[in-house]
């Protein structure tokens, strides 16, 4: 309630600056001045300049604007709905993180402190993560069959993703060796402490690999890697994405690559790689700035 009332004391105060003291006065063209003003930077009274709105705080301004207006014009005190026509700004998408390459070596080497079941085991998983770019999902969900038998032989690895939907990636010879590795030296062991499951990734009941346990194992590969960076399983998805690209990949490679439904999808990544080519420019150019 209190940005509610804050919302329309700034909204009345916009209207008797613009010298509308009617409600019934008010027109399309006022609301969406309104609502321009609510993104440019203001000065308080005591000079202090204050930066614009973000766009979320924007588009929740202008709903009790709407809202408003709506009520309004259905009790019959305003002839029309002036906001009705009014969007509200989009908010500006976020670009996935994705941490350098050097980065992900460190942390692919730090899940595989020792030789333990566990350890191999959660190599093989970062190493299918980023090799494929595979959803955390996905990589828990994988059975026995889908990387070994004829699809290793073809050095592929067979995804079930969003709406069951299946996809065929290739396995990089870093994946199959550390798959080849848990398999052979790792997966016995833990298989031995459960009851018999197709699954690939088996917690150490001999269970399939949850997705919070994957989540922690991460987060402790991270932490002996030393990173500073935020990391999750789906940043490695981010990197395989980006990396790609960096590359030279073409981006409906990549998307079929991810599964994405749309190449809209798939293009953020290509934000990416703009971005990073406009801070190399901004660096290394002598007349960039």
């Amino acid at each position: 309630m209190a940005s509610y009332g804050r919302d329309m004391r700034r909204y009345r105060a916009f209207l008797e600056a613009a010298g509308i003291d009617d409600v019934a006065a008010v027109r399309e063209r006022d609301v969406s001045a309104f609502l321009a003003s609510l993104r440019e930077p203001s000065t308080d009274a005591d000079g202090t300049t204050r930066p614009g709105l973000s766009a979320s705080s924007a588009a929740r301004t202008l709903i009790a604007v709407r809202g408003l207006h709506r009520f309004l014009a259905l009790e019959g005190t305003t002839p029309v709905d002036p906001a009705r026509a009014v969007r509200p700004p989009s908010a500006a998408r976020r670009l996935p993180k994705a941490i350098p390459l050097v980065s992900v070596e460190r942390l692919l080497a730090a899940a595989s402190v020792g030789d333990t079941p566990v350890s191999l085991r959660d190599r093989a998983m970062l190493e299918l993560l980023y090799g494929c770019g595979a959803r955390i999902s996905e990589v828990v969900g994988l059975d026995l069959d889908d990387v070994s038998g004829s699809a290793a032989s073809a050095g592929v690895v067979r995804l079930l993703g969003k709406g069951d939907k299946e996809r065929i990636v290739p396995l990089g010879r870093y994946a199959r060796e550390a798959v080849d590795a848990y398999l052979v030296r790792g997966r016995p062991a833990l298989a031995a402490q459960g009851t018999g499951t197709p699954a690939l990734l088996l917690n150490q009941r001999g269970r399939r690999l949850s997705r919070q346990s994957a989540w922690a194992a991460m987060q402790g590969a991270a932490e002996r890697a030393g990173l500073s960076e935020h990391v999750s399983p789906h940043t490695l998805r981010h990197c395989f994405a980006t990396h790609l690209l960096d590359g030279g990949a073409d981006v409906r490679v990549v998307q079929e690559l991810l599964g994405h439904a749309s190449v809209t999808t798939t293009q953020i990544y290509t934000l990416v790689t703009v971005q990073q080519l406009r801070e190399v420019y901004a660096q290394a150019h002598p007349r960039a700035r």
